[in-house]
């Protein structure tokens, strides 16, 4: 079996959603299978960490409103909405994770929509929802952060909720690993350069990863006409012992893993 070699190059948006939506219909047997208990059927986590839904209310009352989960996997965030009122739709790239959701949705008796389309063009009409979410989806695998944001601003309905949660900013100054050794910086905290995946035998591109500061999150929201509400760093809590790639006890006690950012779209805004 051929390995893979990480490699530091511009990459663009079409690369992008081939290399990742392939690895994510590999990868997404696995994903269930390890993480599906810790995750629920219908339990909405934001990280890692932990840190729920319906601790944070970072949406707000769903119920009665029309929401949108990009990167939706298993839908299991998605079906948590749905069983408190709300009506979801769920998008993602990986029609191996949409099968997901299908099989967990024919065991529990219900319907959650889904579409299998990237986050890089949302396909949904102005104004079709109340609330956009990403919990820990797509958006570190979209080339243009910026483009993403304006979309999700187009698609909410005026004053319209967007929160969304990915890697720490400052996780990307250290190596991904849980242990002592992924505590010591490595790279420039601002270099953007995407971090890439490469099959050793193919040569073709297994897996993209793009990087944005908290500045560079904070100027897309803002452009887009989004007023930031909320940015939340859990920390690790005191009886979490569990192990998730470069998440970790190790780490989690001493440097956040997760930042969850939670705008609120102005009246009027214009994209």
């Amino acid at each position: 079996m051929s390995g893979v070699r990480p490699e530091r190059r511009p990459v663009d948006e079409q690369e992008s959603l081939r290399a990742n939506r392939a690895d994510w219909d590999a990868y997404a047997d696995e994903y269930q299978s390890t993480h599906g208990e810790f995750l629920g059927d219908s339990g909405f986590l934001w990280g890692p960490e932990g840190m729920r839904e319906d601790h944070v209310h970072a949406l707000g009352d769903v119920a009665g409103r029309d929401v949108l989960e990009i990167g939706s996997g298993a839908g299991q965030c998605s079906r948590w909405v749905l069983e408190h009122g709300g009506r979801p739709v769920g998008i993602d790239v990986s029609m191996r994770q949409l099968q997901h959701s299908r099989r967990i949705d024919e065991e529990h008796g219900v319907v959650v929509p889904t579409v299998c389309a990237s986050a890089a063009g949302l396909p949904f009409r102005d104004a079709s929802f109340d609330a956009v979410f990403s919990a820990f989806g797509a958006l570190q695998f979209v080339a243009d952060a910026k483009a993403l944001v304006v979309d999700a601003a187009r698609v909410l309905r005026p004053g319209g909720v967007f929160a969304f949660s990915v890697t720490h900013p400052t996780r990307w100054m250290f190596p991904d690993d849980p242990g002592e050794e992924g505590l010591v910086a490595s790279q420039s905290y601002w270099d953007r350069t995407p971090y890439v995946e490469v099959d050793d035998e193919t040569g073709e591109t297994r897996y993209v990863e793009h990087h944005r500061t908290i500045g560079d999150w904070v100027a897309a929201l803002a452009q887009a006409g989004f007023v930031i509400t909320g940015l939340l760093e859990p920390e690790w809590p005191p009886d979490h012992e569990r192990t998730w790639g470069g998440w970790s006890r190790v780490r989690g006690v001493l440097t956040p893993g997760t930042a969850l950012y939670v705008a609120r779209l102005g009246v009027g805004s214009s994209t």
